[in-house]
């Protein structure tokens, strides 16, 4: 378990009037292009065999599914139905998370809770398959999301919400300069079980030094002969001992 003492940025209450223009646009079925991975809209036809190799077939796949309120699924059948209900819905619109070294799909993401009147909005339905997990284009994947909503768009706040007993997720909201706002406790009931939820946000003021982080940690200058990170987004985001 992630420690309660979660960082989050100094934060005051306010009911200063807002100056940005709201509501905002809804974000759109359109392909986001990265260095090393992009987003597909999704579709079924196009990404169901890939993304059921991606997820299933041994224990490290399905662990995807622990803390997710849906899956394992029984067959690929099974599957692309789920991804019949995924690819036809708007909140939450989902993507195919695409490896550009072999065109594969490997993971999913999407926006939801998507408020254009009060721009506020979260992305969720992460999951990434064994050939992305920890790698730079997973990285780069969640970037492209927070930079179309954020800076693209002009939405002020983006959230991310998770089991609060899944200390991955909570470790990765962590390092992408996510504030921890608390918990919520007994807010879902998933796959029979309660479910508290961890909140955390990145505000629109905080998010131009978090994006810089960001650009730097993705350059290749970032990155030794092997693939290994010179500097964590981590420590960028909130110095060395964060």
């Amino acid at each position: 378990m992630v420690s309660a003492t979660e960082p989050s940025r100094p934060r005051a209450l306010s009911d200063a009037p807002v100056t940005t223009p709201v509501p905002v646009a809804r974000p759109e079925r359109v392909v986001h292009r990265g260095g090393a991975v992009r987003l597909e809209p999704l579709d079924p036809a196009k990404h169901a065999a890939q993304l059921y190799a991606a997820s299933h077939g041994d224990a490290a796949r399905e662990r995807i599914w622990d803390y997710l309120p849906y899956g394992p699924f029984p067959d690929l059948a099974g599957f692309r139905a789920w991804l019949d209900g995924c690819a036809a819905a708007q909140d939450p619109l989902f993507f195919a998370v695409v490896d550009e070294r072999d065109g594969a799909a490997q993971g999913m993401a999407s926006y939801l809770n998507i408020e254009p009147a009060h721009a506020s909005i979260e992305i969720g339905h992460i999951w990434l398959g064994p050939g992305v997990q920890n790698s730079r284009a997973a990285t780069e994947a969640l970037y492209l999301l927070l930079h179309h909503a954020l800076d693209e768009l002009g939405y002020r706040r983006m959230e991310w919400k998770c089991d609060a007993r899944n200390a991955a997720s909570r470790s990765a909201a962590h390092r992408l300069g996510f504030s921890f706002e608390g918990i919520f406790y007994q807010h879902r009931v998933v796959k029979g079980h309660n479910r508290d939820t961890a909140w955390f946000s990145i505000l629109d003021g905080e998010w131009p030094a978090i994006r810089a982080n960001f650009q730097h940690w993705l350059t290749p200058e970032n990155f030794d002969a092997n693939g290994r990170q010179r500097a964590s987004l981590r420590a960028l985001n909130w110095g060395a001992g964060g």
